[in-house]
This record gives structure tokens, sequence and C-alpha cells, in this order.
């Protein structure tokens, strides 16, 4: 378990979206341990329809960089992690996921209406309706990776600048695959990006409903 460096409240402040990286490597230790907080995260169904693919190669960062507009933090990270969401994911592992439920304490009733009702669910999903699925469940998992990099000392920069057919062909992955976003992480290099500022809670909270203030 790598040292805390940031409690969670510090890491949310703190963060920015790191203009350059340093290129130092990452312990394989921290890097599991920053994927495992992803492998936690909540998904519908517990489907955890996530796949992610760890860049570190400096010829595998060198391609990623060219399918992502050519910018330099992709090449200067310590580690570039590609998240993705498996449209057919579902269906190949809803049988292992009624089992790990059924050892975590799933009852039996539940676990015979899951595999119907997870089936007609995402079954009817259109293209674009399943890429709105997976985007959320992969951006879940994403922020809980960005937050314990964070918390561990280390600096992020979540992107959605990318051609996905080009990352398609880098990585060469499966057609099931939807590439949602990128995830830099590695230590500042320079001044840190200035603070943009964010909205007063009046302004984007209500309580009840639209237009009323939070009380």
């Amino acid at each position: 378990m790598a040292e805390i460096k940031k409690t969670l409240t510090q890491a949310i402040a703190e963060r920015r979206a790191t203009p350059s990286f340093d290129g130092t490597p990452i312990p394989l230790d921290d890097l599991k341990q920053i994927l495992d907080a992803g492998l936690h995260a909540p998904s519908g169904y517990n489907m955890q329809p996530w796949r992610f693919i760890v860049v570190q190669s400096t010829e595998q960062k060198k391609k990623l960089r060219a399918a992502s507009y050519n910018q330099a933090k992709v090449e200067e990270a310590s580690a570039m992690i590609v998240a993705c969401g498996d449209a057919d994911g579902w269906r190949k592992d809803l049988d292992l996921m009624i089992q790990l439920g059924r050892e975590g304490g799933m009852p039996e009733s539940y676990a015979s209406q899951a595999r119907t009702s997870v089936s007609n669910f995402l079954s009817g999903f259109s293209r674009e309706q399943m890429h709105g699925w997976l985007n959320k469940h992969v951006m879940i998992a994403l922020t809980s990776m960005m937050l314990m990099a964070e918390v561990m000392g280390y600096d992020t920069a979540p992107m959605e600048g990318f051609e996905q057919d080009k990352v398609h062909e880098v990585l060469r992955l499966p057609m099931s695959y939807c590439v949602v976003a990128l995830l830099g992480i590695g230590h500042l290099k320079g001044p840190d990006k200035y603070y943009g500022g964010r909205f007063d809670m009046a302004h984007t909270v209500f309580g009840e409903e639209f237009g009323k203030p939070l009380k």
C-alpha cells in the first residue's frame, strides 16, 4: 500500500489537469493500486463494463500521441490509461457477475431474476444508447482512479482529445470496444495549470425542484 500524500478533500480541491509530465517511471505496485480503485467503482447491475489498456512503453506512447492530436503529455506521462467500454461485455460476463454475487451473498431469487432482466434491458439498447451507458460507468471508474492517484501524490490529466479509430488501430482494440477517455499519470514538470475557479453552489444546485435554493 503506497503512502497517502493527500486527504481525499485535498485531492479534490487541488487536482489540476497536468499540462506536462516529467516522465519518471511509476512503480508497478502504485499503478496496480490506482487501477484497483477503478475496478472497485460501482456499475449498473455490477456488470463492470470497463476495460483499461495501460500504455507505458516509449514506442506505444509515441503512437498513442499521434492518435491524440499530437498532445505532448501523452508521451511525457509515466503511464497512460486508455479507458474503454465493452459493448459486448455483459454478454460474456453475466454468468461471472452472478457467480461473484452469489459468493458475496446475492439471494438466489435475485440471481435468477438478474439473468433475465439484465439480458432484456441491455439487449434492447441501440448503439448510441449502449455507448451512453458505457460512458457513464467508465467515467465513474476513471474518476476513482484519478482521485486515488492524486491521494497517492501523483499528478493526473484526464483527456478526451483523441481519434477513436486511430486509438483502436494503435491498441488493436476489439470492435465492441468504445474508447471513452485517456488518463495520464505521473509527476508534474514545470508550473501547474492555473486554477480556473468553480461556479458558486447557488449557480448549479437546487433544492426539491429547479430554481429553488438548497435549504
